[in-house]
């Protein structure tokens, strides 16, 4: 399953917000939220989780920012699951990294959710359209 789309639920007192109904099953089973590139943050389903650590695992540690990507992936990150009711919670620190108030951006990134600000989501798509709109052939996947 692929996640896609894009949402605006509202984070409530408590630092929760639902998520997208369509999203919950394949979240179900746990997640971890982390901060992402971009001053977002990005919510993963915990296997896919796992990969991601797992190739971080095995940069060398001889490399900088291999070491800067480890330690911002991993001490931001939180474990958690959808409770009954569809919400999760974002904690003090992540929702301070990333500048979320009440209203949120939710975007399906294929095998990822990424939750922004609404002013920086506007910011970013606004340049990421024009390259997006400039581009002639599909960009080639990372090795």
């Amino acid at each position: 399953m692929f996640f896609m789309g894009t949402y605006t639920p509202k984070l409530d007192e408590k630092g929760r917000i639902f998520l997208p109904a369509k999203f919950r099953d394949r979240l179900a089973e746990g997640l971890v939220v982390t901060k992402g590139q971009e001053k977002c943050l990005v919510v993963w389903p915990e296997d896919v989780f796992m990969e991601v650590a797992t190739r971080a695992q095995s940069v060398p540690m001889t490399s900088k920012d291999a070491r800067d990507y480890s330690r911002m992936l991993f001490a931001a990150a939180e474990q958690g699951a959808p409770d009954k009711q569809g919400r999760i919670s974002i904690s003090p620190m992540l929702r301070e990294y990333a500048s979320l108030e009440r209203d949120v951006i939710v975007i399906g990134v294929s095998d990822r959710i990424e939750i922004w600000d609404p002013e920086r989501w506007a910011e970013y798509e606004a340049g990421a359209a024009e390259k997006f709109a400039a581009l002639d052939e599909a960009p080639t996947p990372a090795t």
